[in-house]
């Protein structure tokens, strides 16, 4: 069983379960088409947001594989919430991760996404002794890619056309970082 001392501190940023009061401002940013183009789900309501908050998918302990953390990102300094994270231990057999992350567009630019996702990979591969994290990201999707490069993660793979995705086929890029390459770093 693995469960943190939440909030996780980066250099500017806090990390913690979402929850109730992260509402208003998850929604700001999870009801835009234009953030939710690349990843699975459409724009949502308040109420889809607050439903999704308010799920078992929130926790502060993770101990088998399937469960994930989804945390708020805070910037420490302000207390503002500019996006949330995802780390959901898929395997236990193979000592795997997933890493997933959406911002609000108004904080793009700022390395938040970047800070966020290594506290992410620190905890994947410190906390849960996983043995190799992956992302997966639409091809299209440019700045996400390069933020996983930031991250040192490798790019593994172009999937072309693997997914009808939101009404057209759609290439994924698979990145991967193994424990031996983080402890390297």
């Amino acid at each position: 069983m693995q469960q943190p001392r939440f909030p996780l501190r980066t250099q500017r940023l806090l990390l913690r379960p979402l929850e109730a009061g992260d509402t208003d401002a998850v929604h700001a940013y999870q009801s835009r088409a234009d953030v939710c183009r690349y990843i699975p789900y459409e724009p949502r309501t308040r109420e889809q947001v607050a439903q999704w908050i308010g799920s078992d998918r929130v926790r502060t302990v993770v101990d088998t594989p399937g469960q994930a953390w989804l945390l708020a990102v805070i910037v420490a300094a302000s207390g503002v919430l500019v996006g949330d994270v995802m780390l959901q231990w898929t395997s236990r057999e193979h000592g795997s991760g997933e890493l997933g992350y959406v911002f609000d567009p108004s904080h793009h630019g700022s390395g938040y996404a970047t800070e966020a996702a290594g506290a992410l990979l620190r905890l994947g591969f410190e906390g849960l002794d996983l043995h190799r994290i992956v992302a997966r990201v639409d091809a299209g999707n440019g700045a996400s890619a390069a933020v996983l490069r930031r991250l040192g993660m490798r790019q593994e793979a172009h999937l072309v056309q693997n997914e009808w995705f939101k009404g057209g086929w759609s290439d994924e890029f698979d990145f991967a970082l193994l424990a031996d390459e983080w402890r390297a770093r």
